[in-house]
């Protein structure tokens, strides 16, 4: 019943407005297409990387409600940060929290020192939630046909 309910959330989740409009069309129509997602890309970045997207829970309710994580691209250099929240889950403080955590996770447990972040220039909340978490932007690059706003996190020293 797991696998059914994450194939659920995560269908919702891809085909909600602004998912489509800031991330993409992913294709995923239904759950039997999640769930092809769910093995063929986001468990394989955890099995080619150790690390990748993660499911943010409600503690409360053990409820889905958002995906963040490090994403490895072909395009990039390095690991970026990735979330995307459904919408009644949005400018709540999930996203914070849950990309704070990340970040420490990142540099405590995966030894990261250096972060990247991509987003469409349109995009204001996220570009503000990364300026937030300590991302400066870089500059404008291609990422698979489309023009992004590149950001870029280093981690002090301990």
């Amino acid at each position: 019943m797991e696998a059914a309910r994450d194939a659920a959330f995560i269908c919702e989740l891809l085909n909600s407005p602004k998912f489509i409009k800031y991330i993409g069309d992913r294709g995923v129509r239904s759950a039997d297409d999640a769930s092809d997602l769910i093995e063929d890309r986001y468990r394989q970045s955890y099995r080619d990387h150790g690390y990748g997207l993660y499911a943010v829970e409600l503690k409360t309710e053990n409820t889905s409600i958002g995906i963040c994580g490090y994403v490895k691209r072909d395009t990039l250099p390095l690991p970026d940060i990735g979330f995307a929240f459904l919408p009644k889950f949005e400018r709540k403080g999930y996203a914070f929290e849950a990309a704070s955590a990340t970040l420490q996770f990142g540099r405590d447990v995966l030894g990261m020192t250096n972060i990247l972040a991509i987003v469409s220039p349109s995009n204001a909340a996220s570009a503000a939630l990364l300026r937030k978490l300590g991302f400066r932007p870089d500059r404008q690059i291609d990422s698979g046909g489309e023009v992004v706003d590149l950001y870029d996190l280093k981690f002090e020293s301990k």
